[in-house]
C-alpha cells in the first residue's frame, strides 16, 4: 500500500498578524483566509526493513535513520521528524519501516503558510497510514503544538487550521490555544470575480519570517502602542473584509486591502521595505486598488486587486521588477488523504 495526502496553501485576505501570540492572548485575534490551489504533499510507502527514510523532493534533501525511537531535530527536514516523534510519542511505535516523501508548489518563506500546511500534510498521511481518531482541529492543533512549541519555530496560528479545513473562513483566535473556524458561504460569482482580479506576484525573494514574527511579538510584550494599535486595526479589517466578501461588494476589497497594507507596515521592521513598496506602488499607478504582502512580511508572494480590466497592466508594469505571476483557483477542501 501508499499512502498519500495534500493540503492546500493559503492566503491571508485581512487581520494577518493578529493570530501571534502574545496579541491573540491579551486581545484576541481575527483573520480571514481562502486556501488555494497550490499544495503540500507528503506520501509514505511502507519498507520491509526497520529504516527510516525522509525524502523532500522540491529541496533535493534525504536524509535515512537505522534507529526508529526518536529522530535528532537537528535543522535537517526537522517538520517530517517532529511530526514523526510526536505520533511515536503519542502513539507508540510505528509497525514497519516506512520512505516518507514531500512536495510543496511553493517556497519556504513564501508567505503563503508553506511550513504549516506542508506539517498538516505530514500529520494527515501519518494519520491515513496508522488510522488515527483525529478530526479536523485535533490535526489543525497537533500541527500547531508541533511546531510552535516542540519545534520552536515561531510563527502564528492560522495556517494550521486554514490547510486543514480549506475555504474561505473566518477564524477567531483567544487565550489558552482556542481557535474557532468560520466557514463563509460566498456567492460563487463573487469568488469568481475576487479570483479575477486578484493577482498573486512573487517577488522572487523568500524571508526568514520567524524575525519579523519575533520582533512582532516583542512589540506587543513591550506595549509598544503604534504596533499594537496597528494590530487592532487590522483585526477590524478583518471583519470588514468578511462583511464585503459576504456582501458582494467585490469592488471594496482593493481599498480594504490598502487600509491593512499601511497598518501591517506599523507592526513591526523588516515587514516591508524599499523595494516592496517600489512594487507595490508601481501596482497602484496601473489601476490596482490596493494589496498586500502576504504571511509575515519581507518578501514572499505580494497580492494586488484590480478591478475592470486593469489586471493587464498591472501585470505589464510589475515585469520590469523581476517576479512572477502565479495562475491559481480558489479550494473549497481542505487536507485530504488517501491509500493504494
Amino acid at each position: 500500500m501508499i499512502y498519500r495526502s495534500k493540503a492546500p496553501l493559503r492566503i491571508g485576505l485581512a487581520g494577518g498578524g493578529t493570530d501571534v501570540s502574545p496579541y491573540c492572548d491579551l486581545y484576541g485575534g481575527a483573520i480571514l483566509n481562502a486556501t488555494i490551489s497550490l499544495y503540500a504533499y507528503a506520501t509514505i510507502e511502507p519498507l520491509d526493513e526497520p529504516k527510516i527514510i525522509i525524502e523532500a523532493i522540491d529541496r533535493n534533501e534525504t536524509t535515512s535513520y537505522d534507529n526508529m525511537d526518536q529522530l535528532p531535530i537537528d535543522g535537517t527536514l526537522d517538520l517530517a521528524k517532529g511530526a514523526y516523534n510526536h505520533v511515536v510519542k503519542k502513539y507508540g511505535p510505528v509497525a514497519s519501516g516506512f520512505k516518507l516523501s514531500t512536495l510543496v508548489d511553493a517556497p519556504a518563506g513564501s508567505g503563503l503558510g508553506s511550513s504549516s500546511t506542508l506539517m498538516v500534510a505530514i500529520i494527515g498521511v501519518f494519520a491515513e497510514w496508522l488510522k488515527l481518531p483525529l478530526g479536523e482541529y485535533d490535526i489543525a492543533h497537533m500541527a500547531y503544538d508541533i511546531e510552535r512549541v516542540e519545534l520552536a519555530m515561531a510563527g502564528g496560528k492560522q495556517d494550521q487550521y486554514a490547510a486543514t479545513f480549506g475555504g474561505v473562513n473566518f477564524m477567531e483566535f483567544y487565550s489558552d490555544d482556542k481557535v474557532i473556524v468560520n466557514p463563509l458561504r460566498i456567492k460563487q460569482r463573487y469568488l469568481w470575480e475576487l479570483e479575477n482580479n486578484l493577482l498573486l506576484y512573487f517577488t522572487a525573494t523568500s524571508r526568514l519570517s520567524s524575525t519579523i514574527i519575533e520582533a512582532q511579538s516583542q512589540n506587543v510584550k513591550e506595549k509598544n502602542k503604534e504596533s499594537i494599535d496597528a494590530m487592532h486595526n487590522l483585526k477590524e479589517q478583518s471583519v470588514m473584509m468578511k462583511e464585503a466578501l459576504l456582501k458582494g461588494n467585490i469592488h471594496d476589497i482593493g481599498r480594504i486591502l490598502d487600509f491593512g497594507f499601511r497598518f501591517k507596515k506599523q507592526m513591526a521592521k523588516g515587514i516591508s521595505n524599499s523595494a516592496m513598496d517600489d512594487i507595490y506602488e508601481a501596482a497602484l499607478k496601473a489601476g490596482a486598488t490596493g494589496g498586500k504582502i502576504s504571511g509575515a512580511g519581507g518578501g514572499g508572494f505580494m497580492m494586488f486587486y484590480c478591478p475592470a480590466n486593469t489586471r493587464h497592466q498591472v501585470k505589464k508594469t510589475l515585469a520590469s521588477f523581476g517576479g512572477s505571476f502565479s495562475a491559481y483557483q480558489f479550494t473549497n477542501h481542505g487536507l485530504v488523504s488517501w491509500s493504494i
